[in-house]
């Protein structure tokens, strides 16, 4: 790329305290802020670009090269979901990284990542010290910021965790997915990374996609055995209305499976509390600990709060803590059929180390 670089338009992110890193446009020609994150996994740029719970956010990959294996085909399996990506488009507001590899070679890759970025309307910027700005990021936290592209109108900064993200990204409408399945589950989408969906199907379950704000409890023609709460991007108590109905569902002891958000969701519902952490965990190789059994599990994890142990009421357990830093991964309760998980059991990307929780899940709806 070197010897093109000045046939590219020059690019820059801007932080919010001021801090300027200066590279090279290859996605969309237009400015947008967001808050910036970075994410330290090697490969699944498809699949991390399309998680909904990126909604908002301004990705920085740490992983010097990317682009070189290109983008996969849009094909869907036979309950229409896409098979290579995590949602229907591009929900990250814009991408930064250190190299960006021009020349692409896979056997599944039918456009350059540069291409799909333009196409979805998203700008990206390399030819940065992705380096020095996660140390950044990792000693002041996260950090609103900017990309800013050369001859395109400027942008102020916006903090996207002032909006209700799940609100954003979630399906509109009821939707059924293996219509007949032996065991009917009710998702609530706050953001849903479609591989969930994958693993309850591929089980056998017909998976009932409600919106975040369904009110499920309420609904007297909805037959379900089970509940799982998804993923989604910012906030969790922006989400009161997921919070009231899951609350609803646990008066009435019904089988509950969190993921990620769903995590905060349980916790919150329950009535504990959540808190922002400095900078979140977003990575394919997280170790979390069973203080059950002692094993760790390497987890793909993508999430910028957590769950505050201290504050869940009497009957709660962790289920997994974070081997790094200690922070909660997950909780269970004692006696009821509750369980969440702060990561992401269903991987893509990732280890699918804890892809046995569905079939825990599942055991614990028969």
């Amino acid at each position: 790329m070197a010897g093109k670089k000045t046939a590219l338009k020059e690019a820059k992110i801007v932080l919010q305290d001021g801090t300027i890193f200066e590279g090279f446009s290859f996605g969309a020609e237009k400015s947008v802020p967001g808050e910036v994150v970075f994410n330290t996994g090697m490969v699944g740029y498809p699949e991390s670009l399309t998680d909904p719970s990126y909604k908002g956010q301004i990705l920085v990959l740490t992983y010097p090269l990317i682009g070189n294996y290109g983008v996969p085909n849009d094909s869907c399996d036979k309950y229409g979901l896409p098979l290579n990506f995590e949602s229907e488009k591009i929900q990250a507001e814009g991408l930064v990284v250190a190299d960006y590899s021009s020349e692409y070679s896979h056997y599944t890759a039918v456009k350059s990542l540069s291409d799909w970025l333009k196409e979805e309307g998203k700008p990206a910027i390399f030819g940065i010290d992705t380096r020095q700005l996660t140390k950044k990021l990792r000693e002041k936290g996260v950090m609103l910021g900017k990309i800013v592209v050369e001859g395109c109108s400027d942008v102020k900064l916006e903090d996207p965790n002032i909006r209700n993200l799940a609100a954003e990204v979630a399906v509109g409408k009821k939707t059924v997915y293996n219509e007949g399945g032996k065991r009917k589950i009710v998702l609530i989408d706050c953001g849903v990374k479609l591989n969930i969906i994958r693993s309850l199907v591929n089980r056998g379950c017909s998976v009932i996609r409600v919106p975040w704000d369904y009110d499920f409890p309420a609904d007297k023609e909805l037959d379900f055995d089970g509940i799982a709460v998804s993923n989604g991007p910012g906030d969790p108590k922006m989400c009161t209305a997921t919070i009231k109905n899951v609350a609803a569902a646990m008066k009435k002891e019904l089988p509950m499976f969190g993921i990620c958000l769903g995590n905060q969701i349980l916790a919150l519902a329950a009535g504990g509390d959540t808190y922002k952490l400095k900078y979140g965990h977003r990575s394919q190789n997280q170790p979390c600990i069973s203080p059950a059994t002692g094993r760790c599990y390497i987890t793909t994890q993508n999430h910028g709060y957590a769950v505050n142990m201290k504050t869940m009421p009497a009957g709660w357990e962790e289920l997994f803590v974070n081997a790094n830093d200690g922070t909660n991964e997950g909780l269970r309760h004692r006696s009821k059929p509750f369980m969440s998980v702060q990561f992401h059991p269903e991987a893509t990307p990732g280890p699918v180390d804890a892809d046995y929780l569905f079939d825990e899940f599942l055991r614990m709806v028969k």
